[in-house]
């Protein structure tokens, strides 16, 4: 799918190959976008078809669209996967469509993985939820847009492998500085597992993990560096693009805005999040139900918390994708309790 994320990502692996050169780059783009795409996205992307003002901007304004790539700059692991596939010989437009669906298979099979070592007896059920969780609408959906969140995935699942067959503390660490290398916005999600997992640790064995401080102070430094390099304009002026009026030229206007506006957009998306909460609160309540473990309470209430701060912070509640990797986090430790719980369940005894 062709959507308007993919000029930016575009921009990005362009300009990593001629960084002096954005003029170019701006005309290139859009030129190969409307030699590949079908007509109908591609006037979508350029805003024609709902007339979106701000993307004519970013279409015909080399200035407009260059102030934008620093929301697409930070995700560095991913741009340079892109510049990979593009120097590989796939066209640009390609580069951005194919990764995702490569990372869709790639996740498939990690996911497997995962509940194979949830049910290890039991590779038929592993086989099964793996193709019905890779067949729900959030994963064929991300599977053919233009952005980050596939791919991000299945580094997720590659994490809840090392969580589950607890993997030692350097191998975790390799793990979480991918994920903020690839998504510095999970960087929420690296420390609250850090923050869980010392927790446990310390109930545990009551000594505190200076390790853990210090892998946590690299993430956090590494983090801050990627902002400060790229200009990124931050969660305000994100918030305000996204929610509130995206500017054609962030340097010509101020992203302001009250903490009223952004209570009452809160309130009003949230009413649309009644069914993930419903969700969570079903498989929370179930994880508690059936194991009283604190590894696996405390992670699953790690996951939930996650889901909320990424609600806090982004509350698009109609968009499901931004919030499907911590659902399918605490969706695989609702099985793994289960599992701990009926070990020599038969799914024909259910029946």
């Amino acid at each position: 799918m062709y959507d308007w994320d993919m000029p930016g990502y575009m921009g990005c692996f362009y300009t990593l190959i001629e960084p002096n050169n954005p003029k170019e780059i701006h005309q290139r783009i859009y030129q190969e976008i409307k030699k590949e795409a079908p007509e109908k996205e591609y006037i979508d992307i350029i805003g024609i078809n709902l007339y979106d003002r701000t993307r004519q901007w970013f279409t015909k304004s080399e200035q407009s669209f260059t102030e934008q790539l620093p929301y697409f700059q930070i995700k560095i692991g991913y741009n340079i996967t892109l510049l990979a596939l593009y120097k590989i010989g796939f066209t640009g437009p390609m580069s951005v469509t194919i990764l995702s669906v490569i990372s869709y298979f790639i996740s498939g099979i990690l996911l497997f993985f995962v509940l194979k070592t949830i049910f290890p007896n039991k590779p038929w059920l592993s086989s099964l939820l793996t193709v019905g969780i890779c067949l729900l609408s959030p994963m064929t959906h991300m599977a053919q847009i233009s952005t980050p969140d596939m791919f991000i995935f299945q580094f997720m699942m590659l994490f809840m492998i090392a969580l589950l067959r607890r993997w030692n503390q350097w191998a975790m660490f390799i793990i979480q500085f991918l994920i903020v290398f690839v998504r510095p916005d999970y960087i929420t999600f690296s420390l609250t597992f850090y923050i869980t997992q010392s927790i446990l640790e310390y109930l545990n064995t009551k000594k505190i993990n200076y390790l853990v401080i210090i892998q946590c102070a690299i993430l956090v430094t590494m983090y801050i560096a990627i902002l400060k390099y790229y200009n990124y304009p931050g969660w305000k002026a994100l918030f305000y693009d996204t929610f509130i009026y995206r500017r054609p030229f962030i340097s010509k206007e101020k992203a302001d805005f009250t903490i009223s506006k952004y209570l009452n957009i809160f309130f009003g998306k949230l009413l649309y999040f009644k069914k993930v909460t419903l969700s969570c609160i079903l498989m929370l309540t179930g994880i508690f139900c059936f194991s009283k473990d604190k590894f696996i309470r405390f992670f699953a209430i790690c996951f939930v918390v996650n889901i909320y701060i990424k609600f806090a912070l982004f509350p698009q509640s109609a968009a499901l994708r931004f919030f499907f990797p911590f659902i399918a986090l605490l969706l695989l430790m609702f099985f793994y309790s289960v599992n701990r719980k009926y070990p020599n369940l038969k799914i024909g005894k259910i029946a």
